[in-house]
């Protein structure tokens, strides 16, 4: 015996979307960042989050004097990536996260899961040393998803602002939609819409210890890791491109 479906029905079903239009590896690590802050704001007490903090943010002072803090220089090898699942509040964590939905998807959907994570980690990784570059020997903490989510739109800058490439079928002459070109560093300075985009950003993060000289306000954002995080994105990306069999460099 079979079953019978309503033409109406089909096309009913063919027209559903699905809930989330993020790729899968967008919304796990979205998920990642609010699990984490919401097990510190939740499951943990004052003195677990200390310790997780210890060992999990990241301290450059552990490069001059790691004996004196716990864990000694072991948390080296792990922190400049976990820091990342940190936030100080929920403002700084939902500003993280809706960053990373935006700039992470055009990622993800270009070079797939495993490439987003590890240009992610990377991000995480660089923002860190250049946050221990500039802040040593002071006793500095670094917590948050900026120098991964960074990484993710500087990768993005390289083709999200460049034309849809369209050729032809040789045998119908029917379009084909080619994607976006990956701009090398000359075409994005060359693109109006990337070169502001880049220029805004350096600028602006750039400009933020200078702050303090103009306002008296401090502001504890981790300039150094956006920036740092945003060029290791912006000239690791072509790694992850894939070029056409037969197309020579």
């Amino acid at each position: 015996m079979t079953d019978q479906q309503n033409p109406q029905e089909n096309q009913a079903q063919e027209g559903r979307q699905p809930i989330f239009l993020l790729p899968t590896v967008v919304t796990v690590l979205c998920g990642l960042l609010l699990a984490a802050h919401l097990a510190r704001g939740f499951v943990l007490n004052e003195e677990a989050n200390l310790q997780l903090t210890a060992w999990f943010a990241f301290i450059p002072l552990r490069l001059l004097s790691g004996e004196e803090i716990p864990g000694g220089w072991l948390p080296l090898i792990w922190t400049p990536f976990t820091h990342s699942l940190l936030h100080a509040g929920w403002d700084h964590l939902l500003i993280n996260i809706a960053w990373l939905a935006i700039f992470a998807t055009p990622v993800a959907r270009r070079y797939g899961a495993v490439p987003t994570v590890v240009i992610f980690l990377i991000g995480a990784a660089v923002g860190a040393v250049a946050f221990a570059a500039t802040t040593l020997p002071e006793l500095q903490i670094l917590i948050g998803a900026s120098g991964g989510v960074a990484a993710l739109t500087g990768a993005a800058v390289r083709f999200i602002f460049q034309p849809v490439l369209v050729a032809k079928r040789p045998e119908t002459g029917a379009a084909i939609v080619l994607g976006r070109k990956l701009a090398n560093l000359g075409e994005v300075m060359a693109n109006p819409r990337s070169r502001y985009f880049t220029l805004i950003w350096v600028i602006l993060n750039a400009g933020i210890p200078l702050l303090p000289l103009i306002t008296g306000a401090r502001l504890d954002i981790a300039w150094q890791a956006h920036l740092g995080g945003f060029l290791a994105g912006l000239l690791l990306v072509p790694v992850f491109e894939q070029r056409p069999q037969g197309e020579s460099t």
